[in-house]
């Protein structure tokens, strides 16, 4: 990649589709979660893609269609019967020859914890995984995915107030039955260069630091330097890698994590604004608020409410 070539950068599908002058009728703005088949996306094929960098977590269930994706530096062919994800902060490109059946669901950090399970990669280690190349499955295989995300479909396009939590539930099953078919024996310690073990590493630490945070098993929340100091290395080298290989900074990654907790405990737990504040390591509940409002725009008790009274 050129130093002075532009990176895109998108935190949704909607971002990136109305950057790519792609139709998002068929996608709900109000729901960090989207499910629809590419063929309702793309009216004119072939079709090239820039290359951009997500910011959230990507599934697609090719069941008839020819095409090519590239992940990072990998490239990687799509053909009927391929399953296969990325996570955020990985820089992407796609191409599609022609296509029948593509389904492709996108969600967030936030939505996964929210609505499948608040400690998530505890049980789904390989959502962390730095690269997860594609699989091809037999018809018979592929038809027991199918029957899955077509009946996230059907409650994605309901209006039931239990929606989310009808979706969230019906992905565990997904997730399970990704694990049980491909990826059961796969371990992100064997991916490649130091730098790839370096961003797993610090992706594992991440997860169960606020964990611990959570937990109270720990009081501060962890910076660069501890971060750096786990894995032996200078918190500048840390942090040239994370950016080089994600696009993030660790910074970054701690803010978008540290919000992301917030959000799941605002939503899931009674816990008193100040007691989450102490959760997340911060000495007082204002400094919380400022935080939150800072990177959402609302403060923590707006978004209680306002995730209150969508279930309610």
């Amino acid at each position: 990649m050129q130093a002075a070539e532009k990176i895109l950068v998108f935190n949704s599908i909607q971002e990136l589709y109305r950057y790519l002058n792609l139709p998002v009728d068929k996608i709900d703005e109000k729901t960090e979660f989207a499910i629809h088949n590419l063929k309702d996306i793309h009216a004119e094929l072939p079709y090239r893609s820039p290359l951009f960098k997500i910011n959230y977590f990507s599934f697609l269930f090719v069941k008839n269609a020819k095409g090519r994706y590239s992940t990072d530096e990998q490239y990687f062919d799509t053909q009927p019967g391929t399953i296969y994800f990325t996570n955020p902060g990985h820089y992407k490109s796609f191409e599609w020859e022609r296509i029948d059946e593509v389904y492709q669901i996108n969600l967030s950090e936030s939505f996964l914890k929210e609505n499948v399970h608040p400690h998530i990669f505890d049980e789904f280690s390989f959502l962390l995984a730095e690269t997860v190349p594609p699989r091809n499955l037999t018809p018979e295989v592929f038809a027991e995915f199918e029957h899955l995300y077509l009946q996230i479909l059907k409650e994605y396009v309901s209006h039931s107030p239990y929606r989310n939590r009808l979706i969230g539930n019906l992905f565990v099953v997904l997730l399970l039955k990704i694990k049980e078919y491909f990826w059961h024996d796969y371990n992100p310690i064997y991916e490649g260069n130091r730098s790839s073990v370096i961003v797993k590493n610090f992706k594992m630490l991440l997860e169960k630091h606020y964990r611990d945070l959570s937990k109270g098993l720990v009081e501060k929340a962890y910076r660069v330097q501890d971060y750096a100091d786990a894995q032996s290395l200078h918190p500048n080298y840390l942090n040239n890698v994370i950016t080089a290989k994600t696009g993030k900074s660790v910074g970054t990654w701690i803010a978008e994590k540290t919000i992301a907790e917030a959000k799941s405990l605002l939503q899931n737990s009674s816990s008193s604004i100040k007691e989450i504040s102490y959760l997340l390591g911060f000495s007082e509940s204002t400094h919380f608020s400022n935080y939150f409002k800072k990177h959402t725009g609302i403060s923590p008790v707006l978004h209680r409410n306002q995730h209150s009274k969508a279930v309610s």
